[in-house]
């Protein structure tokens, strides 16, 4: 082991998904059961210094970007406040968000001021009776308000996050795409990962990107081009627009080898792997007065234990955590 965050394959860590809160204002029904209220205590969460602290020893350890997840993130109170506070860390090079956006369109312009850069909204359809069976709202009006209003703020670029589901939005990619080059987004395609019981049942609704991308392009020419971020996702860009489409594929074509990031739940809990349990709990460390170099020492010892890849092609059913507790 070393002082940086490299684990036993040699991957280095340098992405952290940090989660504010569990709790959300939908219900998609690949996310959170309709019904589900067994939500983390508040007492339970990291608090703001909490997380700052933690934050701070991953960017003496090399992390670069944070990206603000939840749940909802926008749930959280006074989160520009946290956000400035993480955006001065020595280190922490960006900081994003991603959101459902519902609460966009009035937080925008301050969490523009904040210091977040990057701004990714999930977003399966553009239509409204189906927006209500996918997340259990009718807020669709609101989500396009908060893009407007994030549009408005400055940020550039906005990411569109669309979750394939086979039988419930394939009919909507091409309307999904002309959305995205009229109003100038960024849009990610997203294969369904079988998490817990909501992301096992959304899998009867997987659908193989790679036959995504094969029927796009028979109406759009693609030309392949790269996209700054440290995301997982594979870009092309289509010819004579400036839309870039990205497809992230955890099932089909697995991009473990070169993962670097690893999820801080709003509990303290560091996970490493989205399919796998390995994990460290910080919150009893830090309430129980761990210093900082031992926090630091902590956190490289735990990367070092990053699995090599995930398993949900082989083993599905043996992770149970809700996709609203890491983040995504």
């Amino acid at each position: 082991m070393t002082g940086k965050l490299i684990d036993s394959f040699g991957r280095r860590v340098e992405y952290v998904r940090l989660s504010v809160t569990d709790r959300c204002n939908l219900r998609c029904f690949y996310c959170l059961p309709r019904r589900f209220r067994g939500f983390t205590e508040r007492e339970e969460w990291l608090r703001f210094d909490e997380i700052e602290r933690v934050i701070a020893a991953f960017g003496e350890l090399g992390v670069r970007r944070v990206r603000i997840t939840g749940g909802e993130p926008l749930l959280r109170k006074n989160l520009p406040a946290l956000v400035g506070r993480l955006r001065g860390l020595p280190g922490i090079d960006e900081i994003s968000l991603s959101t459902n956006a519902v609460l966009l369109a009035r937080a925008a312009a301050a969490l523009k001021r904040a210091g977040i850069r990057r701004i990714n909204v999930s977003l399966d359809t553009l239509r409204p009776e189906r927006f209500a069976r996918v997340t259990g709202g009718d807020s669709l009006a609101d989500v396009l308000a908060g893009l407007a209003a994030a549009r408005a703020a400055g940020f550039d670029p906005i990411k569109i996050n669309m979750l394939a589901l086979k039988g419930i939005n394939d009919d909507e990619f091409e309307d999904m795409v002309e959305f995205c080059l009229a109003g100038n987004y960024i849009l990610r395609f997203i294969e369904t990962m079988p998490m817990g019981g909501t992301g096992r049942e959304a899998s009867r609704h997987y659908l193989d990107l790679q036959e995504v991308r094969r029927r796009l392009a028979e109406r759009y020419e693609f030309v392949p081009v790269l996209v700054p971020g440290g995301g997982p996702a594979r870009y092309v860009q289509v010819k004579g627009s400036e839309l870039r489409i990205g497809f992230i594929t955890p099932i089909s074509q697995h991009f473990c080898a070169s993962c670097n990031r690893v999820r801080l739940a709003v509990d303290g809990t560091l996970y490493l792997c989205l399919g796998q349990e390995h994990k460290l709990e910080l919150r009893p460390l830090l309430r129980r007065g761990i210093d900082d170099a031992e926090l630091r020492a902590a956190l490289v010892a735990t990367v070092w234990r990053k699995p090599e890849r995930h398993d949900f092609n082989e083993n599905a059913k043996q992770i149970n955590r809700l996709m609203s507790v890491t983040g995504g």
